[in-house]
């Protein structure tokens, strides 16, 4: 069996943990990368933990927004767990920094950037939930119709990492969350056995 974790097809042998599932790791920028042209201007590269990282400015006055924002999307996540599920999200971290003065917003999703901005616009538009972005300074007003306006301020405000590590290349949220189910049921199934 292969994976592809660097840009180089590798052999997979068992690892500590016991399985074929070999860690991911890369330095950026990676000279060999192209630009891919998406719907809304270049992509993001495509990476071993694919998302973004946003650093953006705050409104003055507005972090508490953002607080009560993560309070309501957290709310709506145990009320539906599956709320976010259009993100394709692995994992989303938000955090307040310097003085309630600046945000970062740190996503690890499965889709294209194109795609995350598009899943993001629908999810708040048909939730009636109001975006985060909105508490941050030079936000399109217009992000509900312009997805490009969200995609642009997205781009504006991405900090790149130098390097990623991931325990599990190439394998999707839902991968994951699957062989974490197949796991709890085969378990269930010898606890029964016993």
């Amino acid at each position: 069996m292969t994976t592809i974790t660097d840009g180089n097809p590798q052999t997979l042998t068992p690892s500590l943990h016991g399985t074929e599932i070999k860690p991911g790791a890369a330095m950026y920028p990676d000279p060999n990368a192209k630009p891919v042209q998406g719907r809304y201007g270049s992509q993001f590269p495509h990476t071993v933990v694919n998302g973004f990282t946003l650093i953006c400015p705050i409104k003055p006055g507005h972090a508490d927004n953002i607080r009560q924002a993560g309070a309501k999307i957290a709310t709506q996540v145990i009320a539906d767990p599956y709320f976010l599920a259009p993100l394709a999200l692995h994992s989303l971290r938000w955090v307040i920094f310097d003085n309630d003065t600046r945000f970062a917003y740190i996503g690890w999703f499965d889709t294209d950037f194109d795609k995350y901005v598009e899943d993001a616009v629908m999810l708040f538009n048909q939730s009636g939930v109001a975006t985060v972005f909105e508490n941050l300074e030079g936000f399109p007003t217009d992000w509900r119709t312009n997805p490009k306006a969200f995609a642009d301020y997205c781009r504006e405000h991405q900090c790149e990492s130098f390097m990623e590590y991931v325990e599990y290349p190439n394998a999707t949220a839902v991968e994951v969350v699957k062989a974490l189910s197949l796991k709890k049921s085969f378990g269930d199934m010898l606890d029964r056995m016993q």
